[in-house]
């Protein structure tokens, strides 16, 4: 059921997701909102001067503006929309804090070690699927909901906080499986959309190609680690022809908003890259790792 009364929420990272769901869940749902922006930088600044989050359209939503999480302050739910290569910086603070509820809001290929981290108990995983951005004078852009998009969460009770907020939400009950198993996708997407920005208008096909292999191997890195593929969509790709992935891959590098928008991931590209390379020798049977590494952008 909807929460009854406002939460305090704290949501730790201000970026373009982090500044969305803060936006929305403390204009529409009524929430205390907390941001936590990184000390320095030029985001904080921004949330200072603007004393909130304001939208292209002129709209703000009053939040409080930090820039380190409070430990003693017991947060009903802190949202962590930082990547997961940036999270290790922060999890002794999440693990000590009094917050009830850490929801972590990105893909990992080790959502156990956020688990034990800061205790199953109160440890919850989703992935946003939500477009934001940014324009030259920081103001919000926001679209929710195109094509039907709804970001996953493993609670019920978050998916309908972020319902009654105006942020679609469904319930994803194997949440650790679907975020393991989107890493490869993560890393395809991104490494050609880097490609594409290098050659100015799309990736070569043998690039598409390097990439498409690598994902096959990624997949079958999952499974050699004695996980399932999941869901079934993925089940499909993974065991699609080659040729045929590198042909999708190669059409969406010449998207250009897709391209642009993912090209910004490199370092998250990178960081996957090597958390997929560190589990390579633990997978029976061996794996191509050299396959896997092919995709990471220099």
């Amino acid at each position: 059921m909807p929460e009854s009364s406002p939460l305090r929420i704290a949501v730790l990272g201000a970026g373009r997701i982090g500044s969305a769901f803060a936006f929305q869940l403390a204009s529409a749902g009524h929430h205390d909102v907390t941001v936590i922006a990184r000390p320095g930088s030029p985001r904080l600044g921004q949330l200072r001067r603007d004393d909130g989050i304001v939208t292209v359209k002129g709209e703000r939503a009053s939040v409080r503006i930090i820039d380190t999480l409070d430990e003693q302050t017991p947060y009903d739910l802190v949202i962590v929309t930082l990547l997961a290569f940036q999270v290790d910086a922060v999890l002794p603070a999440l693990r000590r804090s009094a917050a009830r509820c850490i929801q972590f809001m990105f893909v990992t290929f080790d959502p156990e070690r956020l688990r034990e981290a800061v205790g199953a108990e109160r440890c919850a995983l989703g992935m946003p699927f939500i477009q934001s951005d940014f324009d030259s004078d920081g103001r919000l852009k926001t679209t929710i909901g195109a094509g039907g998009q709804k970001t996953i969460m493993s609670q019920q009770r978050w998916v309908d906080l972020f319902n009654t907020a105006g942020l679609p939400a469904a319930l994803e009950t194997q949440m650790p499986l679907w975020l393991r198993c989107h890493v490869p996708l993560s890393i395809a997407f991104e490494s050609i959309s880097v490609a594409g920005e290098r050659r100015g208008g799309g990736a070569a096909w043998a690039e598409a190609m390097v990439i498409a292999r690598g994902l096959r191997e990624s997949f079958a890195l999952i499974r050699g680690l004695g996980y399932p593929i999941y869901p079934r969509a993925k089940v499909r790709i993974s065991g699609a022809p080659t040729w045929l992935v590198a042909a999708v891959l190669w059409t969406i590098s010449r998207i250009k908003p897709f391209r642009e928008l993912l090209a910004t991931g490199i370092k998250e590209c990178r960081a996957l890259v090597d958390a997929l390379t560190a589990a390579a020798p633990h997978a029976k049977p061996p794996v191509k790792v050299a396959r896997i590494q092919a995709m990471r952008p220099d």
